[in-house]
């Protein structure tokens, strides 16, 4: 594997079990113990309820692109240069929670709102996977 040069997220104590889970290749999310709500990011508490209680579940890695913008110019360009034209979108999963990812596997030009997307993880580094979204099979 080539050395990565772009920035790369540091797990920290709410976030060690979802970047676990990316790295073999699964989308993790809590899910409240109390109330049944799913959350991420992951926190120590519930948004909806305030418990402290939670379980990681495996997300269906299946949602839908809320928003997108596409990135023409990057910043900083000795970092980002061989990249654009990329997209970064929020992607609003089964599960009830958006997440902001890069949309994959397509042109820009073909994102849309409300298009069918799924997870597909690329192995940055040894440590790290990243999640990212493609077009969903049979779309």
């Amino acid at each position: 594997m080539t050395a990565y040069g772009k920035p790369l997220p540091v797990p920290d104590a709410d976030s060690r079990h979802f970047w676990a889970g990316c790295r073999s290749h699964r989308l993790l999310l809590q899910r409240c113990r109390s109330c049944g709500t799913h959350r991420f990011p992951a926190g120590a508490l519930c948004p909806a309820c305030r418990s402290r209680e939670a379980d990681w579940i495996e997300s269906r890695g299946r949602g839908t692109v809320f928003s997108w913008i596409t990135v023409r110019h990057p910043v900083p360009r000795d970092v980002y240069a061989a990249d654009v034209p990329y997209v970064v979108a929020l992607v609003d999963l089964e599960e009830g929670v958006r997440m902001a990812t890069n949309i994959v596997g397509c042109a820009p030009e073909e994102v849309t709102a409300g298009m069918p997307v799924e997870v597909a993880f690329e192995d940055v580094t040894a440590e790290i996977s990243l999640p990212r979204f493609r077009p969903a099979a049979g779309r």
